[in-house]
């Protein structure tokens, strides 16, 4: 497998530090708000890359921690009259709801900031030691950038181009307009904890690093998050716990690109804000994840509700496939008559590619692709009364549903019963729609009684008054259905 490793700037082969055990730790979020659609992005992309590690045979330590406490949340506190610490505890429950949702695996560990405090004083500590930080009198310390060699070396940015944009703040005790903090001194109205330096709080840089060197050995194999924590976030934990063990932090540095609404920056003054539940207020969960897969990881994604709606045609699309594949093998009569080895070879290649994409940075855009052709393949036999009865028919079938399984493991999506999801698609479909589910269904059992008393005008009618509500009927041997037109 190869990974993007921004700390390199290029692909490398992904080779964990200790055999068959990858430690991976990704940053999660300050809990003061619901979370929206960028967190959903990264929380996603760092799942499947989870799911992928397992499904390769490794053991995975996955790290993701909550940050709660923070200037965000105490702001938040202030302006509703709240405790900080209950804020946080809202909206880590809020997110537990959204993630949920979006079947996101839980981490092997959540460590959260408030209970790490001791670990965070003692890095403090051991830095101020060994020369790289130092404490003001006003209960403050300070990282000493200059005295890391290495500062800029993940993010590409040169010290000298910093210091031309950097300033001290009015009453700020910084040596350098670099520097910064590693432990806050208290403020009126704050919380606050005991420390060598009075009391006052950790910075948000600190918390990974200590956390970090808690619940993993280091170095790292993968340090991950959005691209936006590249700097400074992920540069000064870098400073810090390199500056502190005198080792690499990661090996592996993984970034995922920016949601950008209608092509512009997701940003709540520009009123192109979304939450993940504004989201699924008119789609379904596993409408969003799939969306989210369907472009690399890396690349800027491109977020708009037409986006989401074609995002729905493809997945309905294949689930439409799974259940005619279910019928199919539900089956019992099956010819022996000959079946062409080409179509067997043809699926040999997708699985063989299917797998290539994701061994190339976890492609899960071109991943989806495959899945698409062995539908098609699917389709093709299907159409073909011979093939579609022969015993050959079956097995390439059987193959497509198992192997469909498998890679629905990995990326989250498709595993539910196709015939149940695509009954929950279509209400919802017909929900944004306004057209109420249980109204058509009056309608269909109306004229289900009016063909059994052969009142075929009456029959016509009402499939004419539906299709008018937006409403399409088909007829089936087991009864009728409908969809959204």
């Amino acid at each position: 497998m190869r990974l993007y490793n921004t700390l390199k700037r290029q692909k490398e082969e992904f080779v964990p530090a200790n055999g068959n055990d990858v430690n991976m730790y990704v940053c999660g979020i300050t809990a003061y708000d619901l979370c929206h659609i960028g967190h959903a992005r990264s929380s996603v992309v760092f799942d499947v890359l989870y799911r992928y590690l397992q499904h390769k045979g490794y053991n995975v330590n996955f790290i993701r921690n909550f940050t709660d406490i923070d200037d965000k949340i105490i702001k938040r506190a202030n302006e509703v009259g709240q405790e900080a610490g209950a804020i946080a505890e809202k909206f880590i429950g809020e997110f537990y709801v959204d993630m949920d949702k979006l079947s996101i695996l839980r981490p092997t560990v959540e460590p959260k900031c408030t209970e790490h405090i001791p670990e965070m004083i003692a890095l403090t500590e051991r830095l101020i030691q060994k020369g790289h930080a130092y404490p003001t009198p006003s209960g403050d310390v300070y990282f000493k950038v200059r005295s890391f060699e290495g500062y800029g070396k993940l993010s590409g940015r040169n010290i000298d181009e910093l210091e031309s944009g950097a300033r001290i703040d009015p009453g700020e005790e910084k040596q350098d307009p670099l520097d910064f903090a590693l432990w806050k001194g208290a403020k009126p109205g704050e919380p606050s904890w005991e420390s060598p330096w009075g009391q006052g709080r950790p910075g948000w840089h600190l918390e990974c690093s200590a956390m970090s060197e808690k619940y993993s050995s280091l170095p790292l194999d993968i340090h991950g998050g959005g691209q936006d924590l590249s700097f400074p976030h992920h540069e000064n934990e870098v400073a810090q716990t390199e500056a502190d063990t005198g080792k690499a932090f990661a090996n592996y540095w993984v970034h995922n690109g920016f949601v950008q609404i209608n092509s512009e920056k997701m940003s709540k003054s520009l009123g192109n804000f979304f939450t993940i539940r504004d989201i699924l207020d008119q789609f379904l969960a596993e409408t969003l994840r799939y969306f989210l897969l369907t472009m690399h990881y890396r690349s800027p994604l491109d977020f708009s509700f037409d986006a989401l709606e074609e995002a729905e045609k493809g997945i309905k699309r294949i689930y439409a496939a799974l259940a005619q594949i279910e019928v199919e093998l539900a089956k019992t009569k099956w010819k022996k008559s000959p079946f062409p080895e080409e179509l067997t070879t043809e699926l040999d290649e997708i699985e063989k590619h299917w797998n290539e994409a994701m061994e190339d940075d976890m492609n899960t855009a071109g991943a989806i692709g495959h899945i698409f052709s062995a539908i098609r393949l699917a389709g093709r036999v299907a159409e073909d009364k011979n093939l579609r009865k022969s015993e050959g028919g079956r097995d390439l079938f059987a193959r497509i549903k198992e192997d469909v399984a498998g890679w629905a493991k990995v990326l989250g999506i498709f595993e539910r019963v196709p015939a149940e999801f695509l009954t929950e698609l279509r209400d919802n479909r017909a929900v944004r729609a306004s057209i109420d589910p249980a109204k058509v269904q009056e309608f269909l059992e109306a004229r289900d009684e009016a063909r059994k008393n052969k009142d075929f005008k009456k029959s016509d009618d009402i499939r004419m008054a539906l299709n008018a509500m937006g409403v399409d009927v088909m007829d089936t041997p087991d009864g009728a259905t409908w969809d959204v037109l």
